[in-house]
């Protein structure tokens, strides 16, 4: 396993849509370990594959305790709308107000290729439509209604320490 680089608002490979995987192979799990890896050395609840310079249809996410593999996600059905918070490995340090779904179904496939749904609402019905976006080449910032002011971004921070 090994940490990789997270790309940077301006990468271009975060612009590009992402290519579906039809091979479940040992790199594709080196990938998806390395991936688990770098969101956790970051601190994150989530991860995209070009986040890391892959332009492939991969997510991780962190669900309390669990990490969830998702390869090929889609988005089944969706319930509700609800404005939060949001921030991106990719976009260190900026903070916006997003509309997303309340309520998602998500299906995809394992590390193995075998087909896999979940059932996901609040924080990670977000993380699942925020990382999904990175596949379609979609950062947050795009979808935010409002971009906090650095100095709202100082007194959320300082509330969080």
């Amino acid at each position: 396993m090994a940490l990789r680089n997270i790309r940077r608002e301006g990468d271009p490979v975060l612009k590009k849509k992402t290519v579906s995987v039809t091979r479940f192979t040992p790199p594709l799990h080196r990938l998806l370990e390395d991936m688990r890896e770098t969101m956790l050395a970051a601190d994150g609840i989530g991860l995209a594959a070009p986040q890391v310079g892959i332009s492939k249809s991969i997510i991780v996410l962190r669900d309390e305790d669990k990490i969830l593999e998702v390869i090929n996600p889609q988005i089944t059905s969706s319930a509700g709308e609800i404005t939060a918070l949001e921030g991106c490995l990719s976009v260190p340090g900026i903070y916006g107000e997003v509309p997303r779904y309340a309520d998602v179904e998500v299906s995809g496939q394992d590390r193995w290729g075998e087909n896999v749904e979940y059932t996901a609402s609040g924080l990670l019905a977000r993380v699942f439509q925020h990382e999904i976006d990175h596949l379609r080449g979609i950062l947050f910032v795009e979808r935010a209604v409002r971009i906090l002011s650095p100095e709202e971004v100082k007194e959320l921070t300082n509330k969080t320490e």
